[in-house]
């Protein structure tokens, strides 16, 4: 997270919007996954961002996908750099996974927490005046993410949010097929309002619950 190391990669970052921003079915680029609080400062990522954001300006008029900070952050902190741009989004990623504070809930303490916490947390950030927001993200790993976009290349809306990772996993061993319907069906709902869309981690992966390929071929998960 050094000066240098953020020069290096807006460099490959313009490299790929000169490449790639002339592709009429290039949607989006995003800069970075998961940065993490405290570790990578606001103002870092802040510096990086926007050097990458002009750099992919040069180029083309894609969004730009800012993730949000991991961690003990502020979930509206990008609100305000996003305010000078056109055509962003914040990218927010919601597991119930990763933490000890999900070890001990039941199935139904699960749903209920996507209903009422997920469901208030992305609610504060869509209400706002800010950018897009998208739970997911586009980006390639051990398998490739699912993108569900609301919003085409040629408009703009302000206040945009990408739900950009989420996954019917949780941290119940003893869970049936009905819980895992039930707990998918509950993210479904809360993540569908994202104003940028959605992603599942991931399309195709060796763990099932995973794979959003596997869990639509068993009928764990029915999109509408």
């Amino acid at each position: 997270w050094a000066d240098s190391n953020i020069d290096e990669t807006v460099a490959v970052i313009e490299f790929l919007a000169a490449r790639y921003g002339v592709r009429p079915n290039l949607a989006a680029i995003a800069l970075m996954n998961e940065p993490r609080a405290p570790g990578v400062t606001l103002d870092a990522l802040t510096k990086y961002y926007k050097a990458a954001y002009d750099a992919i300006r040069k180029y083309t008029n894609a969004y730009v996908i800012l993730s949000a900070r991991l961690g003990p952050a502020d979930p509206k902190e990008l609100f305000s750099l996003a305010s000078t741009m056109n055509r962003v989004a914040i990218d927010v990623h919601y597991y119930n996974l990763f933490s000890d504070s999900f070890t001990g809930m039941t199935v139904q303490q699960n749903i209920d927490f996507v209903n009422n916490q997920r469901a208030s947390d992305l609610g504060s950030l869509t209400s706002a005046n800010g950018p897009l927001v998208l739970v997911g993200n586009l980006s390639f790993g051990t398998g490739l993410v699912l993108a569900i976009c609301k919003c085409s290349r040629n408009e703009f809306q302000s206040g945009v949010f990408f739900a950009g990772e989420w996954t019917a996993e949780f941290a119940r061993n003893d869970a049936s097929m009905e819980d895992y319907q039930r707990f998918a069906k509950a993210q479904l709902d809360v993540y569908g309002r994202a104003t940028f869309g959605w992603a599942y981690w991931a399309y195709n992966c060796d763990r099932n619950h995973w794979s959003l390929k596997w869990m639509i071929e068993n009928n764990f998960i029915q999109l509408k």
